[in-house]
């Protein structure tokens, strides 16, 4: 439970984001509440706060009958709606209507979307579109004809896959089947102040942003990624992007906007969202982002996303920490991990006294 000083800030807000996190106790009415209740405030003197609904009955309160603290909370609600409509979008072969998704979820169809793409940071036709394509990439990959692979997946046609496929997968089915045939990949190395990065990219934008120790064992790592892809080195263009990541590592106080191109399940999708949305000088535990793609269960599964990321610093893994405050793990090691937090963390005061 937060302490009691973060408690009555929360109540005075009326903060959403408390309500399950503690419950608080008015002494004159003998009534506990959520923190958001809509009731008169109380004075701060004769507030108590208690972090379930037994520690304040068990210390003589009983529930406020407006707010109902007992019940589950809003947000609860929501979020095992929006998890119970995307098991429902994952076991369907072909996308449930809108209408057939709020209805499951127990939430009328206009509130259903927008509760769907505040938890999970999408609407309910991209969630599908990402699970599809994330479908037709593990097919293909083992090996399945190109054809079945796209009906199997849930496309109604294959000229549906082949439009959305280029996007997401980086290339076209028969391409991705075929090791990256056809595809044109770029890449430089440069040394920065945390080892040298590998920087790679697709025509549609960056798929690859590595730190390494040795460039030439990166090169032969992309290679072995895409075995029938061109693989060349880059222009100009490659060359400004990777200058601009290596100034931002040098001098951390904006986010580098920078095109992407990379491939990951629905799910790591989600995550690498939520990465994006912190802001440097910010961290957010694995909890806290399992809780945000509403996967509040999936703290060990958002930390697997977070270790396969393939793109360093523009998507922030860097920046997601253990609950304890532990540092947790990298992929690109523990000590760059320390020194972007610390780069990052020291860049904010210069940018508030600008």
């Amino acid at each position: 439970m937060m302490n009691p000083e973060q408690c009555w800030a929360a109540v005075v807000a009326r903060d959403p984001a408390a309500d399950g996190r503690f419950f608080l106790a008015v002494k004159t009415t003998g009534v506990y509440c959520r923190p958001g209740c809509p009731s008169r405030m109380p004075l701060r003197k004769n507030v108590a706060f208690y972090a379930t609904p037994a520690e304040a009955e068990a210390a003589g309160f009983r529930a406020c009958k407006r707010c109902r603290p007992t019940d589950a909370s809003a947000a609860s609600r929501h979020l095992a709606a929006v998890q119970k409509a995307c098991a429902l979008i994952e076991a369907a072969e072909s996308v449930p209507p809108l209408a057939e998704l709020a209805d499951a979820a127990g939430i009328s169809r206009f509130h259903f979307h927008r509760v769907f793409k505040q938890i999970t940071g999408a609407t309910p036709g991209d969630y599908a579109k990402t699970h599809r394509l994330q479908r037709l990439a593990q097919k293909l990959e083992a090996g399945q004809k190109v054809t079945p692979s796209i009906y199997d997946a849930g496309f109604a046609s294959s000229s549906r896959a082949y439009a959305a496929a280029p996007a997401a997968l980086g290339m076209t089915p028969a391409a991705r089947r075929k090791g990256g045939e056809g595809a044109s990949i770029r890449f430089v190395t440069v040394p920065t102040a945390l080892g040298w990065v590998l920087l790679a990219a697709t025509e549609r934008g960056i798929c690859a942003a590595e730190f390494c120790d040795e460039p030439s064992a990166m090169e032969a790592r992309l290679r072995s990624r895409f075995p029938a892809a061109t693989i060349s080195e880059g222009d100009a263009v490659l060359q400004n992007w990777a200058e601009r990541i290596v100034r931002f590592i040098v001098a951390p106080d904006r986010q580098p906007d920078l095109p992407l191109d990379i491939r990951g399940t629905a799910f790591q999708a989600q995550v690498w969202r939520a990465l994006q949305r912190i802001p440097p000088g910010q961290t957010a535990t694995y909890a806290k982002i399992a809780a945000a793609i509403g996967r509040p269960t999936a703290v060990r599964a958002v930390a697997s996303a977070c270790a396969s990321n393939p793109v360093a610093l523009l998507v922030p893994c860097h920046r997601v920490v253990r609950g304890d405050g532990g540092l947790g793990g990298y992929r690109w090691g523990e000590a760059r991990k320390r020194g972007l937090l610390a780069r990052e963390a020291a860049a904010q005061p210069k940018m508030a006294a600008e």
